[in-house]
């Protein structure tokens, strides 16, 4: 398919798993009765943010994938015809834990899940305490409707995750992301923050030559001491802002894109044919000392 349909659903969170995932759902439905055939859903959707601290009662959150909340997506994405892209709380073991997002085909099929690699550890985002690091590597899933390529939250800040996952033959690049400002900052400085968030993202669409979807939440958490920027964003392969969420409101949007663009600006700013792969060995170094 050249064109595709992108819903993004952009939302707050409660204390109830219950009525969040209802929420998410009913989310899922509006997008797909606005024509989405891929829908994605923000980072840890099930629940608050919850590694603003360290907290053992907050592991109770986490569920096995498959399991409970990809059995009901399932069931959606197979009555809606639509592809799902849920971020979860993923319990792997007993004391084993991940920051897991799941692809749900449009028939159902559960087509596997990709594992945080990037894992922050940061005021307000204590997530080493939580989550083991990423161990299936970089992921792309053959849906009905394209081929994605799913990373998660702090995965975004890398060049590196974006390119291997569009080596791989992704078409599109999805972030589910939580990232706020805390409400003691200056405007200023949030401006300049969710700047950066947003550039970042943009040039590994310009890298890559593809588009890039990210889909965070909104809302005060965190006894109002986080705002949750929203902000979220769809990024045609040259940097090109197709859509940008409030920073305020909850919102349902569906966006078209054309996957044919991809070959349109590869070929016109050959980025991938002019890489010299002979020459990147330091970038799997930590960090190059001279001598």
């Amino acid at each position: 398919m050249s064109t595709v349909k992108i819903g993004l659903v952009q939302m707050s969170c409660t204390s109830s798993k219950i009525e969040n995932r209802a929420k998410a759902i009913q989310g899922i439905r509006e997008a797909a009765k606005n024509g989405a055939q891929i829908v994605c859903l923000q980072e840890l959707f099930t629940s608050l943010y919850f590694c603003d601290v360290e907290d053992y009662e907050h592991f109770k959150l986490a569920e096995p994938i498959p399991g409970e909340s990809t059995d009901e997506l399932s069931k959606i994405a197979a009555e809606l015809n639509v592809v799902i892209i849920a971020s979860l709380f993923e319990k792997r073991a007993q004391g084993l834990y991940h920051n897991t997002t799941a692809v749900l085909d449009a028939d159902g099929t559960y087509l596997g899940k990709y594992r945080k690699m990037h894992i922050p550890d940061d005021p307000a985002y204590y997530e080493k305490f939580y989550f083991t690091p990423g161990d299936l590597g970089y992921k792309v899933f053959k849906t009905k409707f394209a081929t994605l390529g799913v990373l998660i939250c702090w995965d975004q800040w890398y060049p590196e995750a974006a390119r291997i996952t569009a080596l791989m033959g992704a078409e599109i690049l999805f972030y589910p992301t939580a990232i706020g400002w805390a409400t003691s900052q200056d405007e200023a400085t949030n401006i300049e923050q969710y700047n950066a968030w947003q550039t970042i993202q943009r040039s590994h669409a310009v890298a890559n030559g593809v588009h890039v979807v990210s889909v965070n939440r909104v809302g005060l958490e965190q006894n109002g001491l986080m705002k949750f920027w929203g902000g979220s964003f769809v990024s045609n392969p040259f940097g090109t802002l197709l859509f940008k969420g409030s920073h305020e409101n909850e919102e349902n949007t569906v966006i078209e894109i054309d996957l044919s663009k991809t070959d349109q600006y590869r070929t016109h700013w050959p980025f991938m044919r002019d890489r010299r792969i002979d020459s990147y060995q330091p970038i799997t170094k930590r960090f190059i000392d001279e001598d």
